[in-house]
């Protein structure tokens, strides 16, 4: 079995519940984990999965904005897993970098984990 990793892959997006989350939006951060079962020796793009192909999932959902992040990420792992039918497991991490909480050092986040 392989892993693909897809590793802080940074958005400016309006997710959030608060009326200020959608005019003035904020910082992301997304880790994606995608395992894959392939048989024999990988010799071509054809026999992994394409980092591309998943990169471009993340982004589609991640510059439409949701209320929750769970859902977001539910959604993010719901498209990943269309790109291709090997796929037996998706780690989601989303981070919004700067929440917008009064005194607040640090980030919020979710991760989702589905299996196949």
């Amino acid at each position: 079995m392989f892993t693909i990793h897809l590793n802080k892959l940074s958005f400016f997006a309006h997710h959030g519940l608060h009326n200020e989350e959608a005019i003035t939006g904020t910082r992301f951060e997304v880790d994606a984990a995608v395992t894959f079962v392939v048989a024999g020796k990988i010799n071509s793009i054809q026999q992994t999965i394409n980092y591309v192909a998943l990169y471009d999932v993340i982004k589609k959902h991640m510059l439409h904005p949701l209320p929750l992040l769970e859902t977001v990420a539910q959604n993010i792992a719901e498209d990943i897993h269309q790109v291709d039918n090997r796929i037996k497991t998706i780690n989601i991490s989303i981070n919004k970098l700067h929440p917008p909480i009064e005194n607040f050092m640090g980030s919020v986040g979710v991760s989702y984990f589905k299996e196949y």
